[in-house]
Parts: structure tokens; C-alpha cells; sequence
């Protein structure tokens, strides 16, 4: 069993620390069926991976991503990158992959961006995205951060302040997928054209039978599939993981050694 990443210096009041559904991703991205999948997918082609989390909250994901490039993907020279809305959630990030490296062989960390989801990268930049999304089902979403918040934070008692950024982390909207929904939108745009693959966590109130078909909708050159989910089996909280991937890539390419 790989390691997790600790997060012991994470402020919880401000940022969304590791829960039921973050080590779900870790166990799901690390399980043998999903290691040989992504092996059999980068470890031999001659383009190096970038991995993406949209949201990345603590970093514990893209930590863990990052310091077990080898074990998961592989190999080692492949890239990482997060962006999160939260600013706060960003220097977490950054701290959490750093340390999680620091004894192993590691991808190469290219730091965090504060954006709103894929706001701030090129088209087709992204091998895999991962994204635990604001999943909970809310009457409405939070304010996103502005260039003015460093004014309104002065106005606003700590605890409002703190309240506010850690709701951005799980207020769904209707149906927890205003947020989802944007970044599925976005999804056909960010991943590589030829080898792209996208790991989604939803719970049961996304109807995500609805989201694999919506996906099936996107016609040929598209594939998803259900590929980790949680034990619990009654209300909103049962966990899903979905990975999806562009299809048609070349298994002989993929496969064929960097070096004759």
C-alpha cells in the first residue's frame, strides 16, 4: 500500500481536508486494474504526461499522484499541476506535494493555480484531470473569490470568511452539479485529443447514470466507465468514480519502447 500524504498543517476551518471521498480517489487511481491501465496507457510513450487536478483542496491527491508517479503511471518524468479557486487551498497544495516528495522519486510538481477550474490553461493541455468536485446538493452556490476580496475579508468576521471559502469545496448547487456540469462542459476541451482519461468523483444525488450517459452522447472516440466506488449503500453519501477517457489511441504506439 502506498503512503498517504499527511496534511497535518492544513487549516480545516478554510480548507477542505481528506475525507471518505479523497481516499477513495487514492485508492481507486492506485488499484492494480487502474495502475496497468494507466501504465499500459504513458509509461512507454515518448510524450511526457501531465497530470491535472481541478480542485485540489488539502493536495492530497496531487500529492499522492505526484510522489507515486512511478508505482502508478509508470514513470517518473511526468508533470503535475493543480488549480483550486481557493487561494489558501493553493499554498496547502504546494506544501502538501513538497513534502509528500521529499524521500521519493518523484513527477515534477509545477505548482498551483488559483483559478476557477480550467479558466487559466490552454486547450488539450491535460493526459489526465482528476476532480473531486462540490458534490453536495445546496440551495445555492457560494460568491467565488474576486480581486476584492482582500476589502471584503476586513469586513468580514474570521469565521464568515472561513465559512465562505470552505463551502466552496462542497456546495453542489441543484442537484450538487452546477460545478460538475461546467467542467464536463469544459472536459472535451482540456484533455489531450488522443490519450486524455478523466476521474470524476459523484455521489449518489448527481445521478451519475445520467452523467455516463450524457457522456455516451458525446459519440465515438469517447469511453466512461464506473471504476471505484464507496461502501455505503443508502442516501446521497454512496461514492462513485468515473473515468473518462478519449478511445481510438494507438495500443501499438502506446506500447512501443522510447528507445530502438
Amino acid at each position: 500500500m502506498l503512503p498517504t500524504p499527511s496534511t497535518s498543517h492544513v487549516n480545516s476551518d478554510r480548507i477542505y481536508e481528506p475525507a471518505e471521498d479523497s481516499f477513495l480517489l487514492l485508492d481507486t487511481i492506485s488499484s492494480p486494474r487502474e495502475s496497468a491501465f494507466l501504465a499500459q496507457r504513458f509509461a512507454h510513450n515518448p510524450e511526457v504526461p501531465l497530470v491535472l487536478e481541478v480542485g485540489t483542496g488539502s493536495g492530497v491527491v496531487l500529492a499522492f499522484i505526484t510522489a507515486h508517479a512511478l508505482a502508478i503511471l509508470g514513470r517518473t518524468d511526468t508533470l503535475s499541476i493543480g488549480v483550486d479557486i481557493n487561494a489558501f487551498a493553493c499554498t496547502a497544495t504546494s506544501q502538501t506535494v513538497l513534502r509528500a516528495c521529499r524521500e521519493t522519486t518523484p513527477a515534477m510538481y509545477l505548482g498551483c493555480l488559483s483559478a476557477d477550474l480550467n479558466s487559466c490553461l490552454r486547450h488539450g493541455i491535460a493526459d489526465i484531470v482528476v476532480f473531486n468536485p462540490p458534490y453536495v446538493p445546496t440551495v445555492e452556490l457560494p460568491r467565488l473569490p474576486t480581486g476584492e476580496d482582500s476589502t471584503l475579508s476586513a469586513e468580514l468576521d474570521g469565521f464568515e470568511e472561513d465559512s465562505r471559502l470552505l463551502s466552496l469545496s462542497y456546495s453542489g448547487g441543484k442537484d450538487g452539479m452546477e460545478v460538475i456540469d461546467r467542467l464536463l462542459d469544459e472536459l472535451p476541451l482540456i484533455l489531450n485529443k488522443e490519450r486524455g482519461v478523466a476521474y470524476i468523483l459523484l455521489c449518489k444525488q448527481n445521478k451519475p447514470e445520467s452523467v455516463v450517459q450524457r457522456i455516451k452522447d458525446w459519440g465515438r472516440g469517447w469511453s466512461v466507465e464506473a471504476v471505484g466506488q464507496s461502501g455505503k449503500t443508502g442516501g446521497w453519501e454512496k461514492l462513485q468514480i468515473l473515468r473518462i477517457c478519449r478511445t481510438g489511441i494507438d495500443e501499438a504506439f502506446a506500447k512501443r519502447p522510447l528507445l530502438n
